[in-house]
């Protein structure tokens, strides 16, 4: 397969904040949207298997949407290392579900985390609309994918990673710099590649490639990224930078995620990829509030 190490240089340092197309949808800078993961894999680091069964995933899509999911994010590969999933097993994994989604719920956005670009052809082909690269363009292809479908791009940063592997003693001399630098450069590829600017987004990839004080780094630094003008992508849900921080283990991970996620909102970024939807979206809610950019649901206290 063909893959890259690094990204074109050249790229806008900015660009003026815009809608963010989706599928059919469009999205404003102010809005800020849950991405709810659905994970067809039997040995996820959260509750490893609770979505492989094709029926559990789709009770899981529906809870999902009810809790009030913008988006749905379906994998088919764990992050982590462990037993090779092919192509082919990644595709049987996710192009059936995602196909379900689509008729279920057609103005649903559904993203794919694939990094390969077979399986990116066949979930677009299933009517997947956003591309969500967690391996930061090891499959230049994928942006090629995206670009003949129409669908939206995640452009993430892993350092020097390859998929699905951990980091060793990662070192940067400015960790913000780098992802910057790396997300920036990987947009403006998927631009030339075709890819339509409202439909790119930056993910600066938290844990990924970084030990815990990057990824806390990058969530106290966000609002540089988010300065970038690109729409930012934060997934820090139960990751191990949060449970490292609190000596929690990953079942009790959602306090923790819960205040990365209002940092991040606060500081601009505008979604959020979550295990717990609707605690995430109470959480940006209140942001929301909080900024003045949404009303409370009821507000009766002093007014009777």
């Amino acid at each position: 397969m063909d893959h890259v190490a690094a990204a074109p240089s050249g790229a806008p340092a900015a660009r003026e904040p815009g809608p963010l197309r989706l599928g059919w949808r469009e999205f404003s800078p102010e809005q800020r949207l849950v991405m709810a993961i659905v994970n067809r894999t039997p040995d996820s680091f959260y509750r490893p298997g609770v979505t492989w069964d094709e029926g559990a995933a789709l009770e899981r899509v529906h809870a999902a949407v009810a809790e009030g999911a913008d988006i749905l994010d379906v994998g088919g590969v764990p992050a982590k290392p462990g037993p090779e999933v092919t192509v082919a097993e990644e595709i049987r994994r996710v192009v059936p579900l995602v196909a379900s989604v689509r008729a279920a719920y057609p103005d649903l956005v559904i993203s794919a985390d694939t990094w390969r670009h077979e399986p990116a052809r066949a979930v677009c082909e299933a009517g997947a609309d956003l591309l969500n690269d967690t391996w930061s363009g090891w499959d230049p292809k994928v942006a090629d994918v995206a670009a003949q479908f129409g669908a939206g791009l995640v452009c993430s940063h892993v350092g020097t990673l390859t998929p699905r592997t951990r980091p060793f003693r990662p070192f940067f001399t400015d960790v913000m710099a780098d992802v910057t630098e790396r997300v920036l450069g990987l947009a403006e590829r998927a631009r030339r590649a075709g890819v339509d600017p409202a439909r790119i987004v930056i993910d600066p990839a938290h844990d990924f490639g970084k030990n815990t004080w990057h990824s806390l780094e990058l969530t106290r630094r966000l609002g540089e990224l988010t300065a970038t003008g690109w729409p930012v992508l934060l997934s820090a849900s139960r990751k191990d930078f949060v449970g490292e921080t609190l000596g929690a283990p990953v079942e009790d991970r959602l306090a923790g995620t819960l205040a990365v996620t209002a940092v991040g909102a606060w500081l601009g970024a505008r979604i959020f990829r979550a295990h717990d939807v609707r605690a995430t979206r109470q959480a940006l809610d209140m942001v929301a509030a909080i900024r003045g950019d949404l009303p409370p649901a009821r507000g009766v206290r002093g007014l009777a």
